[in-house]
């Protein structure tokens, strides 16, 4: 079959020199409803297989009017990249010559923590790349996603999460960039421009997630309705998204699962289309999370069956239904037929759908070249950037002097759960993990139902990747010993005795702990494994107990997706290093942090708190809130957290001088100079980063104490120092009014510089005044920073 022709000639829609809107206009002319809805829903790659090869029965059934999205080729298979390749030019190839229109398909895959696939680079999950502090890595990380995608026949990817993370209770909580809506639109931004580039006929569509409030929920519970009072709704939790939409340019929106006062957000059309589309002006595609099209019936009750829950969904303005086509199937034909779904509804959906195609040039280049997807797929400088990633995100937290590890410091017992098992390096969304996660649903042990062809590969699931038992005995030789002493969660003390025992006759425990991450039941960490309490998961409490109690120095490693470890296991350690999920590279940088060749500079993304009964704690609480209440502390412990966000200490020290360099009045459309010099007093080499929040001592609203406005890490040499200077335009100084309309109100507003938000202190202050020109307050979004 070959695409239809006029005459003879080429259609409109096929000739790449035309405009995109006229091309997508002749298109939508010629289709069928049925060919309309197929642009609107998505297949598994495994409903397409027969063994490794796409299966003609299949093809024929379920791509025979076309199709919108092939849902994860390389993260739903057991395909390597070469394969992966070769399927995706296979499906194209039916899809373009054997449909009566040959429109391609677009293949989205998960990229939280890099490329979901067997072959590709695992980098450090999202905390931790928050954790560095540094954008320009999130936009270098995302530029190889985008060259590994590419590579494979993929053009749309399903990250990065911006949502803005305050209770650690949350299991999602590492996919994140933490608490503070500054930082994770910084991040979210850079992330967006690294995979989209400049222009996405050579990059990848990013999908922000999840709009919106999502992780604010009840309890800390995955998908439960979160309570947030529109206020905060707009200055906290929209604010990351529409950084990526108006800064950005983001090129697909993802809704949450969860409803916001009884609204869920998939439902929600004041959201998706009057916020989104009509005041933001976003014109990419809202793509559904999985499965929630159909949880507006099945899970929330909106709807009676899949029509209802269809028209529901598309008036809302969700475009595509992923991850499979259900209730965009034969539902939404039977909604159009009995007149509850309107053509025009259809219509503007199949739109942004096939101008996402255009403007990805499948049209022209909808095949890739096999040879180059290996090459690519995971390189020598993948690796070297994602052991940097690794190594800047790990955040040293306490240490009495015991680190950095080295021959003066004598026999180590490495003990712990997570020492030896190069898995537990991985956060939720990296292949093994869903690997392990499509295996549980296709049993049918898992909340979702996948109509599997077949059972799941699990072999070559899992790369090769040291430990850090391995790392550390590359570096220390035979003084480094080991014993498990438990497993990660379960009752088992079975290896207490010999852990206890190896502990006891070393100078050093080195006690690895922390999450395995995922979403099958026996992870502690990611998507619906939420958690009620901040302590280490199973046994892992009571083994760190244990061997503090022979009194033998303990470093604390964690290797988690969230602030976690009690109170007392941390006040009851020498050091205690934060590790998050540092992904494939994360043992050998860990390692060189340990023993001194890495100077940790990581800084906390989000507050950690001493105990669950303090959620919600975060730095920017309001002066009647958080920790400046009237009472104090609690009646059974202290109100201040464990430690603060930005909080990160080195093996150097440093010193700052700041200056505010913007004197008296500034425009609500001006910029605010700091400047900075950042002198390094000790004998290593590191990385600090300098923070600059403001306050705003009066206003007509409550504001928080102090907000993040700028920050820049700085690598400053031994005995050496660097100058930064910051400009933060007083655009992002403001808020939203009485009538929820973004404000920076005139008045005073206090500058304060530090290496932690407990440590920053007011430089100055600056009078904001009407721009002089009558020019209305423009939101921004970025500051600018040069270190020199």
């Amino acid at each position: 079959m070959t695409a239809v022709t006029v005459d003879g000639q080429q259609p409109a829609y096929r000739d790449p020199t035309r405009a995109v809107p006229e091309r997508v206009d002749d298109l939508i002319e010629r289709m069928t409803p049925e060919e309309k809805l197929a642009q609107l829903g998505s297949v598994w790659v495994f409903q397409l297989l027969e063994g490794d090869e796409l299966s003609e029965g299949n093809a024929r059934s379920l791509l025979g009017t076309g199709l919108g999205h092939v849902t994860r080729i390389s993260g739903a298979s057991g395909l390597g990249a070469r394969d992966a390749a070769r399927l995706a030019n296979d499906i194209q190839r039916f899809l373009l010559e054997e449909t009566r229109l040959g429109i391609p398909a677009i293949v989205h895959e998960e990229i939280c923590s890099g490329l979901m696939a067997r072959e590709a680079t695992v980098f450090p999950q999202s905390i931790g790349v928050a954790s560095t502090w540094d954008p320009g890595l999130a936009h270098a990380m995302a530029a190889v996603v985008r060259d590994q995608m590419r590579a494979i026949g993929a053009h749309h990817g399903l990250s990065p999460v911006l949502d803005v993370a305050r209770d650690p209770r949350w299991g999602r909580t590492e996919e994140t960039f933490g608490e503070d809506p500054h930082l994770v639109a910084r991040m979210g931004m850079a992330f967006v421009r690294g995979l989209q580039s400049e222009d996405l006929v050579v990059g990848v569509v990013a999908t922000v997630k999840h709009f919106v409030g999502y992780s604010a929920s009840e309890g800390g519970l995955n998908w439960a309705p979160p309570h947030i009072p529109p206020r905060e709704l707009a200055e906290v939790y929209l604010h990351p998204f529409e950084a990526a939409v108006v800064a950005a340019g983001v090129k697909s929106v993802m809704n949450g699962y969860h409803e916001l006062d009884g609204v869920p957000c998939g439902a929600d059309r004041d959201l998706l289309t009057g916020l989104l589309r009509e005041r933001w002006g976003f014109d990419g595609t809202v793509v559904s999370d999985y499965f929630s099209v159909r949880q507006l019936a099945s899970y929330h009750r909106l709807a009676e069956d899949a029509s209802g829950a269809a028209a529901i969904a598309l008036d809302a303005g969700i475009d595509v239904e992923l991850p499979g086509t259900d209730c965009y199937g034969q539902p939404l034909l039977d909604a159009v037929h009995a007149g509850t779904v309107g053509q025009e509804v259809i219509d503007e959906a199949v739109r942004r759908v096939l101008r996402s195609k255009l403007e990805l040039g499948l049209f022209e280049n909808p095949y890739v070249d096999t040879a180059e997807s290996t090459s690519t797929a995971d390189t020598p400088a993948h690796h070297d950037l994602a052991r940097r990633i690794a190594e800047k995100s790990i955040v040293l937290l306490k240490n009495d002097g015991i680190l950095p590890l080295g021959e003066a410091t004598g026999s180590i017992a490495v003990i712990g759960p997570n020492a030896n098992v190069a898995r537990h390096l991985f956060g939720d969304y990296t292949y093994p993990a869903h690997i392990e996660s499509l295996v549980e649903m296709s049993r049918g042990e898992n909340v979702f139902s996948v109509p599997f062809a077949g059972e799941v590969r699990v072999e070559g699931a899992m790369k090769p990747v040291p430990t850090l038992r391995e790392a550390l005995v590359e570096r220390l030789g035979p003084a480094v010993r080991f014993a498990q002493g438990c497993d990660v969660s379960g009752p088992s003390r079975e290896g207490f005795d010999e852990a206890v025992a190896l502990a006891g006759a070393s100078d050093v425990a080195v006690m690895v702990m922390g999450d395995k991450a995922g979403l099958t039941r026996d992870c502690t960490s990611g998507e619906g494994r939420d958690r009620s309490t901040l302590d280490l998961p199973g046994v892992q409490e009571d083994l760190v107990h244990a061997v503090v109690a022979t009194g033998t120095p303990v470093v604390l490693v964690l290797i988690v997706g969230r602030p976690c470890g009690s109170a007392w296991a941390h006040e009851n350690s020498a050091a205690v290093v934060n590790a998050w999920f540092p992904g494939q590279e994360g043992a050998m940088a860990l390692a060189d942090v340990l023993t001194g060749v890495v100077n940790p500079g990581g800084k906390l993304p989000m507050t950690h708190p001493r105990s669950a009964g303090q959620i919600p704690t975060y730095y920017g609480h309001k002066v009647s809130g958080g920790r400046s209440h009237w009472a104090g502390d609690y009646v059974d412990g202290p109100a201040a957290p464990l430690y603060p966000f930005g909080h990160g200490l080195s093996y150097t020290s440093f010193r700052l001088a700041p200056a505010l360099l913007t004197d008296g009045e500034v425009s609500w459309n001006g910029v605010v100079t700091v400047q900075v010099d950042v002198a390094n007093a000790g004998d290593r080499d590191g990385d600090e980063v300098v923070q600059v929040y403001i306050r705003d001592p009066v206003a007509s609203m409550t504001r928080p104490v102090m907000e993040l406005k700028g920050f820049a890490r700085v690598e400053v040499p031994a005995r050496e120092s660097r100058r930064v200077t910051l400009q933060l335009p007083v655009g992002s100084f403001g808020f939203f009014d009485r009538h929820l309309d973004y404000v920076v109100e005139p008045g005073e507003f206090e500058i304060l510089v530090g290496t932690s938000s407990t440590d920053a202190t007011t430089v100055g202050s600056v009078t904001v005044v009407p721009d002089p020109t009558g020019a209305p307050v423009r939101k921004a979004f970025e500051e600018s920073a040069q270190i020199g």
